[in-house]
């Protein structure tokens, strides 16, 4: 019971910090794609900008890391492995929702500008057969 009790309470190592750290800053920013293999078990991020790819192959427990001037893949403990990939499904998430939020409010804009024209339309309609009517 105690070594399940140490296992949750550690920390990083100094390079494994620098890494989570790395990949911190990559989710932060809109302009890192995120993929994520479920199925393999494998996790891409990349940001163009920033010429950096970072894959970690969860399966394995490595991670590898590219720029234009570096390419390391180094095998980790599952402790990092773990915080990482709950880090990428959460930053995934997030981005899912907004999307799915922006397209929920565009649905309902359209909608409600549709609701109003048909709306404007009938009384419109009822006006007309109304004047007719009465000449």
């Amino acid at each position: 019971m105690f070594s399940l009790f140490h296992k949750n309470s550690r920390e990083f190592s100094k390079t494994e910090s620098h890494i989570f750290g790395i990949i911190s800053e990559l989710l932060k920013r809109n302009s890192t794609d995120i993929h994520c293999d479920e199925l393999g078990r494998k996790y891409y991020l990349s940001n163009e900008d920033n010429h950096i790819r970072v894959t970690i192959f969860s399966n394995e427990n490595v991670i590898r890391i590219t720029n234009t001037h570096d390419s390391i893949a180094e095998k980790y403990d599952d402790f990092l492995i773990d915080k990482l990939v709950l880090a990428i499904k959460e930053e995934k998430q997030k981005r899912m929702d907004l999307i799915c939020g922006s397209i929920s409010d565009s649905i309902e804009n359209m909608a409600e500008r549709l609701h109003k024209t048909l709306t404007e339309s009938v009384e419109k309609d009822s006006a007309i057969i109304k004047m007719l009517k009465t000449n």
